[in-house]
């Protein structure tokens, strides 16, 4: 069973309307410093990134952030993580943050997050990488996208090792559980015969 190093954290820059969210992103927070695991973000000091960054400081775990240039000259930097990167792009971005962890989850959060979390799945079924995609899914915030999952794999734009790629759980402990027994599917032919 692999030992997670560092997770990368996709959430909201906002906290949203309901008490869970900040709650789950502190709670995901303390689990990945009582587990020794650090922590690679979005690199900003607002919403939900802010809660878990913070926590996982206060903890005395390790915060890297990663943020776009342009963001950092907005103010919304956080300032006292352990490592702050600032780059060019949101491309940079999401490059370096994939390359410094070894699994993805998602929070909830807005559009960003959830391009972020689909680029990330979208590379793991392309071989890009072999590493986990979880998604926590807290008060229900991800049943439609779960059920999107589903309905494509029925209507077979994915197969179902494609689908296995993402990992759904409600609380924190049971999602890192899940992420850990994580096996990659053998690869499959991306297309049919017939399509080619």
């Amino acid at each position: 069973m692999p030992h997670f190093q560092r997770l990368c954290v996709f959430c909201g820059s906002k906290t949203g309307n309901q008490a869970a969210y900040v709650e789950a992103a502190r709670v995901l927070g303390e689990v990945l410093v009582r587990e020794g695991i650090g922590l690679v973000f979005g690199g900003g000091r607002i919403g939900l990134m802010r809660i878990i960054a913070d926590t996982v400081l206060d903890g005395g775990g390790q915060a890297i952030g990663v943020i776009p240039r342009g963001l950092a000259k907005k103010e919304v930097a956080h300032e006292h993580v352990t490592e702050l990167h600032v780059v060019d792009s949101m491309h940079e971005r999401k490059a370096l943050m994939a390359d410094m962890s070894d699994g993805f989850i998602a929070l909830p959060g807005g559009l960003g997050t959830l391009e972020e979390i689909a680029e990330a799945f979208t590379w793991g079924q392309l071989g890009i990488h072999q590493k986990p995609c979880g998604i926590l899914n807290v008060d229900g915030f991800y049943d439609e996208l779960i059920a999107f999952l589903d309905t494509a794999t029925a209507h077979e734009f994915l197969n179902p090792g494609q689908r296995a790629l993402i990992t759904v759980a409600t609380e924190p402990e049971a999602l890192l559980e899940a992420m850990r027994n994580y096996r990659p599917p053998a690869r499959t032919r991306w297309l049919k015969k017939t399509e080619i």
